[in-house]
């Protein structure tokens, strides 16, 4: 006789006691399950649907899945790019009273696909930089915020498109320790290393089983990670000394930071003892300068690549209709009704799925620049759309909507040799693109 079960959930849905609890996660019926790629796992992982949406439940121990869902929430507060917690479910037993193994419940972020599910002809160099470029980044803002990984792979990370570039999210936090003081040098350059190690093996495993395109390198590659990571850290975080002539350099700082999507929350300014020198160093950053910007003037919450492209189309808007009797918040709201939002209504229902509307608004443009390129005239925006429409999206699977063949439990030690997610990569910008 099945037990009670005990629930912890962060959202109250009564359809997550509509599903098979009593059954091993291997042994679910298929019109429970969600048809998505995933990435390597230790433990059994399945996606399901509930109410309209999809979940992906772990199988772990108790106090494992209180411990991640406790730090996931806890990332979360600081808006830290991770998958959203949705619930723990303890004292599960199958029907002949056998006990089960507790399970983390987490939702399903929409449009991102793992890194194993970006192959096709084959795992390009140049997408192999933005997947780790994206993931120094997100190291970056993880050790800002004084969270110490301990697993840094391409494995724990979901990644998205983001104007041309990706955005990445952590997936797996089983193994992470938040600290309130920050993090040591040693803390961050153990993250790194563990970073460097798991990623050559992941991009040298790709290349043993045929699945990465010539050219990709896993030593260099996983090393920019490195480069990347201590490049942005000095950024974002380092000390620089100059001049009381050249106060200007405080300004450029605070630009340089923004340009690379970050605002100066605090900075400390501390003046020589001759009175000649300032150092200036700053203190709390807070990623999302771009995107803040654009949720404040139009309401789009979007990726922070995206919310760049966005900005640049709308201030383009603002010099072509500047009208002295209209502020900035006013032209956004024309803007947002007279081109973003046909753009995406033009799009057709049935393609709706297959890209984020920024994203879609985003390859919309570029697609009307390569027209305006090859026609030697401009092009208008409703003609770029009917063309990206019929020759781009036409040809694209959706990158939200479900995926056939059914997900599996894959342990973390063996290759992935069949019922693989296939993604064929863009021709233009590397991406991934047609799931066959």
């Amino acid at each position: 006789m099945a037990s009670a079960l005990d629930i912890t959930a962060a959202t109250v849905d009564p359809a997550l006691l509509d599903l098979p609890w009593h059954l091993p996660l291997e042994d679910w019926p298929d019109e429970n399950i969600a048809s998505l790629p995933k990435g390597l796992s230790r433990h059994t992982v399945r996606f399901a649907h509930l109410s309209g949406y999809v979940i992906a439940i772990k199988e772990t121990l108790a106090d494992l899945a209180k411990r991640e869902y406790e730090m996931l929430r806890n990332l979360g507060k600081l808006d830290v790019p991770c998958v959203e917690p949705f619930a723990i479910i303890n004292n599960r037993t199958d029907s002949a009273g056998n006990e089960l193994p507790s399970v983390l419940i987490t939702r399903h972020l929409k449009f991102s696909l793992p890194y194993r599910a970006m192959w096709s002809q084959g795992l390009r160099p140049e997408t192999a930089t933005r997947l780790v470029d994206a993931l120094a980044l997100l190291l970056v803002r993880l050790h800002i915020a004084g969270f110490f990984w301990g697993d840094v792979s391409l494995s724990n990370t979901l990644f998205r498109r983001d104007a041309g570039s990706f955005a990445a999210y952590l997936v797996d936090a089983e193994t992470g320790h938040l600290y309130d003081s920050g993090l040591s040098n040693g803390q961050r350059e153990n993250d790194l290393e563990i970073a460097r190690v798991n990623i050559a093996g992941e991009l040298m495993d790709l290349v043993a089983s045929g699945n990465a395109a010539p050219g990709v390198d896993p030593v260099a590659t996983s090393e920019r990670i490195m480069k990347k990571y201590r490049e942005l850290w000095v950024e974002l975080t380092g000390a620089e000394t100059f001049d009381l002539a050249e106060k200007w350099k405080i300004n450029r700082r605070i630009k340089r930071l923004n340009e690379l999507g970050f605002d100066i929350d605090e900075m400390t300014i501390r003046t020589s003892e001759t009175g000649s020198q300032l150092k200036i160093q700053p203190k709390v950053v807070d990623a999302g300068h771009h995107a803040r910007r654009l949720i404040r003037l139009t309401g789009l919450d979007v990726e922070e690549n995206q919310a760049r492209r966005l900005l640049n189309d709308l201030d383009e808007y603002r010099r072509d209709n500047l009208r002295a009797s209209a502020d900035e918040e006013v032209l956004a709201h024309e803007w947002l009704s007279n081109v973003f939002e046909p753009v995406v209504l033009a799009i057709p229902k049935e393609f709706s799925g297959r890209l984020e509307p920024a994203e879609i608004f985003h390859q919309v443009l570029e697609h009307r620049w390569y027209l305006s390129e090859n026609a030697g005239k401009d092009v208008t925006l409703a003609a770029a759309v009917d063309s990206y429409v019929k020759t781009v999206l036409v040809h694209r699977r959706d990158e939200e909507a479900l995926i056939t063949p059914t997900t599996g439990s894959i342990t973390m030690p063996n290759p992935v040799k069949s019922g693989v997610i296939q993604v064929e990569e863009d021709d233009e910008d590397a991406d991934w693109r047609d799931l066959v």
